[in-house]
């Protein structure tokens, strides 16, 4: 019990394997020229070492959620910890790319456990009334680790090789595990049984949906192998999906996914909000990034720079929205901090020409910035705060799911739509089709093309931008927090420590 006295050391503990996973995800795009030239590897390979570790991350977030229910969240946590860091050596170590694609599946898989154990661990040992302090520091890691990655990655490439993308894991992995032994508390466990056709249709069904989605464009939208199509993926896996949710409705056991969750209505509306953030800041990056690197000529860090006031005044910022939270109304904050990322895209797009002083960008920049502070830390406070203990990991599962696939449609959508609008602008010109496509150019685009593809860039920031409002209108409708009673009341030690009675701090003292 002493370790729950000090419930921001289990934070901070949890912090550190949280922010590497999240960094994992785009650390990996900065070092992809340098992968194919050491590995003597092919684009679409090359684009599999990024899939293969977001499709084995996605998928089994359900599943992972539910286990750390039963089994316990450190267990899980510290298990999965040791997957990914032990997979990243692999990926380090690896002699050829599909060596490589494995290694990622694998630390993808490590992800994936130890993802929900941080937001059911914080739900589980902090009161909701203050709740929001501690997802202000996961608000701010989730926010800041989208931005760090492909600083880092250009660092860490352009210094040791891409090989140390992985191998930097291995000391912050064995410095997290040390960590989260000796200050996550052993939550008390929950004696689930096991839905064995929820685990296989939730599968499956992620799977379908989430290859297709993310293959899409890789096929062209069309046919994968013989009578195998993208499409054809897309709709069994939503079919499969269906059939998933019907079976939990209607099982008389116990069911991986508990519905009762989406009768709270602000956990429904929380999990529809994150989907629309992890589409946008996945999405709009990628014309951001393509603009600076093949209109402007900025290096591969020198464009990840530029998103610095991004994630200081994210980062700087979010800690202190968390305090805010736990005392005020969160739906204002959320709506505010979507508006303000929606200002900031659409104030991108209208920058982007080829002669715009490149220092304007650090503006909206900022303003993303404040925006981050306002989302991450809000949302997720409110998504977990009604959760009951025992659902802690299920609640958490599916938030963090929802988000992943946002996150998928967002790098599915808007690579339709950079394509789109790159035939659109460049309709004739040489470069603008084929394999003359400006988008093989390596950063090195012809003048007299920069106008037409600093237009279609700023076209397509304006699909995430509006996008995220759709979020913002979501959170206006969030419920007034309620008190809780037997949380965090002095002496009181919470139930979910205990595994449902409120034990007071004397009783528990004279227990020795």
């Amino acid at each position: 019990m002493e370790n729950v006295a000090r419930p921001w050391a289990a934070l901070w503990s949890l912090v550190i394997g949280f922010f590497m996973i999240l960094i994992d995800t785009t650390i990996v795009s900065v070092a992809n020229p340098r992968i194919m030239e050491g590995l003597n590897a092919d684009i679409n390979s090359v684009i599999w070492v990024t899939s293969a570790y977001l499709l084995a991350y996605a998928v089994p977030l359900l599943i992972t959620g539910r286990l750390g229910d039963r089994f316990g969240p450190k267990k899980l946590y510290l298990s999965g910890l040791v997957v990914f860091t032990l997979a990243s050596l692999w990926c380090g170590l690896s002699g050829d790319v599909h060596t490589l694609i494995e290694a990622r599946v694998l630390q993808g898989l490590g992800a994936a456990m130890m993802t929900p154990q941080t937001m059911a661990v914080i739900t589980r040992i902090f009161p909701p009334d203050r709740r929001g302090a501690a997802m202000g520091i996961w608000g701010a890691t989730a926010g800041v680790a989208t931005l760090v990655g492909p600083i880092l990655g250009g660092v860490l490439v352009d210094g040791l090789g891409w090989e140390w993308i992985f191998f930097i894991n291995i000391p912050v992995g064995i410095t997290g595990f040390i960590l989260a032994l000796r200050f996550v508390p052993a939550l008390s466990t929950h004696p689930h049984k096991f839905d064995i056709p929820g685990v296989l249709l939730s599968a499956v069904g992620l799977f379908l949906l989430v290859f297709g989605i993310q293959e899409g464009e890789t096929y062209n939208w069309g046919t994968i192998t013989g009578p195998i199509t993208v499409w054809g993926l897309i709709i069994g896996g939503v079919v499969v999906l269906v059939a998933f949710v019907a079976w939990q409705r209607f099982n008389k056991g116990e069911p991986l996914l508990p519905l009762g969750l989406f009768k709270d209505r602000n956990f429904s509306l929380a999990n529809v909000g994150i989907t629309t953030v992890g589409f946008t800041v996945t999405a709009f990056s990628l014309p951001l990034i393509f603009y600076y690197q093949v209109v402007r000529g900025l290096t591969p860090t020198q464009s990840a720079l530029m998103m610095v006031p991004m994630a200081v005044i994210s980062g700087g910022l979010a800690p202190v929205v968390g305090k805010i939270i736990d005392r005020v109304n969160p739906k204002f904050i959320t709506a505010g901090g979507l508006v303000l990322m929606s200002v900031a895209l659409f104030w991108n797009a209208s920058l982007m020409h080829p002669d715009t002083p490149i220092w304007l960008f650090l503006l909206p920049s900022a303003v993303l910035g404040f925006a981050n502070a306002g989302i991450w830390a809000p949302l997720s406070s409110t998504a977990t705060r009604n959760l009951p203990p025992r659902q802690a990991g299920a609640g958490s599962g599916v938030y963090n799911t929802t988000r992943q696939i946002g996150a998928v449609l967002g790098s599915a959508a808007i690579a339709v739509l950079i394509q789109a609008r790159l035939a659109a602008e460049l309709p004739a010109a040489p470069g603008a089709s084929g394999e003359s496509n400006p988008m093989a150019f390596g950063g090195r685009l012809p003048e007299a093309l920069h106008e037409g593809f600093s237009t279609a860039m700023g076209q397509s920031i304006l699909l995430p931008a509006a996008v995220i409002l759709l979020g913002a209108a979501v959170a206006l409708f969030f419920a007034k927090p309620q008190p809780h009673e037997g949380w965090g009341t002095p002496g009181t030690v919470p139930a979910a420590v205990t595994g449902g009675a409120t034990v007071t701090e004397d009783a528990d003292a004279q227990r020795g």
